[in-house]
């Protein structure tokens, strides 16, 4: 079995699920379903327990609820699935397309340059942006040692 292969669906996937639904809707604009799409699971919103350790080793606790987004869709041979973060189905529809669209390997190249690209670039700079405002706000303690 080839897990690169695998790697590299899940990398794209997660990229999907966390773009700007704007973003996503512009970039996918130029792939819009085909007629003979069958919509596997239309989107659906529902809920999904976050659960955490203490120390990463301890016992699981439910930490509390996050609404979530999902849908598959088949595009010719391919299967494509989404899970997105909230509650906004045409979010989900995309980025199940994307990764339907991305499996086909005549069209992957493109689609690595005008969607998958941009989209990792946009998500750099969300991430430096907000690495640069945590920064801003940092404070640094010192202590003073008096002489005696």
């Amino acid at each position: 079995m080839d897990t690169s292969s695998h790697l590299a669906r899940a990398q794209w996937m997660s990229l999907l699920a966390q773009a700007e639904p704007a973003e996503l809707a512009q970039a996918m604009a130029a792939y819009p379903p085909p007629a003979d799409t069958t919509w596997l699971r239309p989107a659906q919103t529902g809920l999904y327990m976050l659960r955490g350790r203490i120390g990463g080793t301890g016992a699981r606790f439910n930490l509390g609820e996050a609404s979530v987004t999902r849908c598959s869709v088949q595009i010719g041979a391919h299967v494509g699935h989404a899970w997105v973060r909230g509650s906004d189905p045409r979010h989900a529809e995309l980025a199940a397309c994307a990764d339907a669209w991305l499996q086909d390997e005549t069209r992957h190249p493109q689609l690595e340059a005008q969607l998958l690209a941009p989209l990792r670039a946009s998500r750099q700079a969300r991430r430096d942006a907000a690495s640069r405002k945590a920064a801003a706000s940092k404070v640094e303690f010192f202590t003073v040692v008096r002489g005696e």
